[in-house]
C-alpha cells in the first residue's frame, strides 16, 4: 500500500495521532477487496439508473473502480479501512466525481454487505470441500464393506464392526454439518446495502436492484437491523465449531488406529522426530485436531464481542470479522488434507480382523443369540458376563444359572457363529447397522443425498457467478 497522510473520509482533522494505525483494519481488509469493488459497482450502477448521479459521473467512477481492481489491493493508499482507501484512490484518479460514489450510502451498510458477499463465497468453498471429503469417505467405505475392525466404547473393546460402518458414522456427522452451512448460507445471503448509517436515506434508491446485482436472494428490510446485526457471524462460527469437532474426532480415531498399527498414514501426511529416526508421527492429524481450538476461539470471541452492543453500528464489530476469515480458512485446509489422508491411508485388514474379537467383544452377539432362543435378555447378559469367550464355558454357566442344558434352547453352531467376529457382524443387519448388506444400502442412499447436495452447491455458486457477470456487464455499459 502507498502512504498518504490522510484519507478522503478522515480528511486532515482525523489523519494523525498514535491511534491511526490502531483504528485501521487494512491488515485484514484484503479479504474483502474484490467484494468491496463489486459492491461499489452495484451501488454506482443503481445510482445512475435512478438518476441520483449523472451518467457521466457514473462512467468516470466505474472506469476508476475497474482500474483500481486491476492494480490490486497492494496499490491502495494507507487508510482507516479498505472502503476509505478505495474512495481515496478513486478521488485521486478521477477528481471530484469520485466523491459522488458514496451518495446514499454509509460505511456501515457497505461493510456489512462486503462481509456477507465474501463470507457466502467462503462458506460455499468450504461446503464444496466437505462434500468432496464425503465423496472420498463413500468411495473408501465401498471398498471396505467386509473389512472387520474392532469397535470401542470408552476406548475399551466393545463389539466388532466394519471399516465401512465406522466411515459412514462420520459421513452422517458431516452431513449434518453440511446442512447447517446450507442453512446459514441462506441467512448470510441477504443484502443490507441501502440502509446507510442505520436510518435509511432520503434518496430514491432501489435496494432490490443492488441486491439482485450482487446475487443476494433478498434484503434485510429494517435498516437499523441491517447494519448492526452480526448474528450471521455467530451462526457461522457455531457451524464452524461443529465441523471442527467432527474433523477432530476423525483425526483422533485415526491417530488411535495408527498407534495400534491398524492403519498406515501416508508419509506425505506424517512427520518424523528430530532425534528419533524410527518415528513416524501423525502430525497433520494432530494439527487438524488442534484446529478446533481456533474455531472455538472464533465462536467465543464473536459471542463476547456481540453480547453487549447497543444498536446500531459500533466499532467493536470490526474485531469480529477476522475471527471468521481465520476459521473458514483453517477448516477449508483441514477438509482438503483430511480427504487426502483418508484416500491414501492403507488399512491392515489382517490385524484388524485378528483384533476384532479381543476382550470378548462378541459377547453381545452371544447374549442376543440366547435371547432370540427364548432366554430373557437380562438372564442372557448374566450368563455371558460370567463366561469366557468359548462355547464350553458359556454352556457351563448357562447350565448353572438356568438349571438346564443350553442345547435345549440353541445349537452349538449358533453360539459359535455369534462368537466369530465376521458372522457376528453379519447378523447385525438392522437399519444403519454394520452388516455388509446393510452398509451397501446405506452407501447407496448416502450417494443420492451427496449428489443432491452437490447440485444445490452448484446452483448457489452459479447464481453468484451469473449475478457477477450481469453486474459487470451493466457497469461496463456505462463505459461505452
Amino acid at each position: 500500500m502507498t502512504n498518504n497522510s490522510h484519507d478522503i473520509i478522515g480528511g486532515t482533522r482525523f489523519s494523525g495521532g498514535s491511534a491511526r494505525s490502531f483504528l485501521s483494519s487494512m491488515d485484514v481488509d484484503h479479504h474483502i477487496f474484490e467484494a468491496d469493488i463489486l459492491v461499489d459497482l452495484a451501488h454506482v450502477t443503481m445510482l445512475a439508473e435512478e438518476d441520483i448521479i449523472s451518467k457521466t459521473d457514473a462512467k468516470a467512477i466505474i472506469d476508476g473502480l475497474f482500474s483500481i481492481y486491476e492494480a490490486g489491493f497492494e496499490h491502495l493508499p494507507s487508510a482507516e479501512d479498505i472502503h476509505a482507501a478505495i474512495e481515496t484512490e478513486l478521488v485521486n484518479k478521477i477528481g471530484e466525481a469520485g466523491g459522488r460514489m458514496h451518495t446514499a450510502r454509509s460505511r456501515n451498510d457497505e461493510v456489512s454487505t462486503c462481509i456477507r458477499y465474501q463470507l457466502r463465497n467462503d462458506i460455499l468453498s468450504l461446503i464444496n470441500s466437505v462434500l468432496s471429503l464425503q465423496e472420498v469417505i463413500l468411495s473408501t467405505a465401498k471398498n471396505h464393506t467386509t473389512t472387520i475392525i474392532p469397535g470401542f466404547t470408552h476406548l475399551q473393546n466393545a463389539q466388532p464392526t466394519t471399516l465401512s460402518h465406522w466411515l459412514l458414522s462420520y459421513y452422517s456427522s458431516l452431513e449434518r454439518d453440511i446442512q447447517r452451512f446450507f442453512d446459514v448460507y441462506n441467512r448470510i445471503n441477504l443484502s443490507p446495502l441501502g440502509s446507510a448509517a442505520f436510518a435509511g436515506t432520503p434518496f430514491p434508491i432501489n435496494r432490490e436492484k443492488t441486491a439482485t446485482l450482487l446475487g443476494f436472494s433478498g434484503i434485510i428490510e429494517n435498516t437499523m437491523d441491517a447494519v448492526s446485526s452480526r448474528d450471521f457471524l455467530l451462526e457461522s462460527a457455531a457451524s464452524l465449531c461443529s465441523l471442527s469437532i467432527t474433523f477432530s474426532n476423525i483425526s483422533n480415531d485415526l491417530i488411535f488406529y495408527s498407534n495400534k498399527n491398524y492403519v498406515d498414514i501416508d508419509d506425505d501426511y506424517a512427520s518424523t522426530s528430530s532425534i528419533m529416526p524410527q518415528k513416524k508421527n501423525p502430525d497433520t492429524l494432530e494439527l487438524i485436531r488442534a484446529a478446533s481450538a481456533t474455531t472455538l476461539a472464533t465462536f467465543s470471541g464473536t459471542f463476547a464481542t456481540l453480547k453487549g452492543l447497543p444498536r446500531a453500528y459500533n466499532r467493536d464489530l470490526q474485531s469480529a470479522t477476522p475471527y471468521i476469515w481465520n476459521s473458514t480458512e483453517k477448516m477449508l485446509e483441514s477438509a482438503n488434507i483430511l480427504s487426502k489422508i483418508i484416500e491414501t491411508s492403507i488399512w491392515n485388514a489382517e490385524l484388524l480382523l485378528s483384533s476384532a474379537g479381543d476382550g470378548f467383544s462378541t459377547a453381545t452377539g452371544v447374549a442376543d443369540t440366547l435371547t432370540m432362543a427364548g432366554i430373557p435378555f437380562r438372564k442372557a447378559h448374566q450368563i455371558v458376563a460370567k463366561s469366557e469367550s468359548n462355547y464350553e464355558d458359556i454352556a457351563s454357566n448357562f447350565n448353572t444359572i438356568m438349571g438346564s442344558p443350553m442345547d435345549e434352547f440353541c445349537t452349538q453352531d449358533l453360539i459359535e457363529s455369534a462368537l466369530d467376529p465376521i458372522k457376528n457382524v453379519n447378523m447385525r443387519d438392522s437399519l444403519g447397522g454394520p452388516s455388509p448388506r446393510i452398509v451397501l444400502d446405506s452407501i447407496s442412499n448416502a450417494k443420492i443425498g451427496l449428489d443432491s447436495n452437490f447440485k444445490l452447491h452448484t446452483t448457489y455458486k452459479n447464481q453468484i457467478e451469473q449475478s457477477k457477470e450481469e453486474l459487470i456487464r451493466e457497469a461496463r455499459a456505462y463505459l461505452k
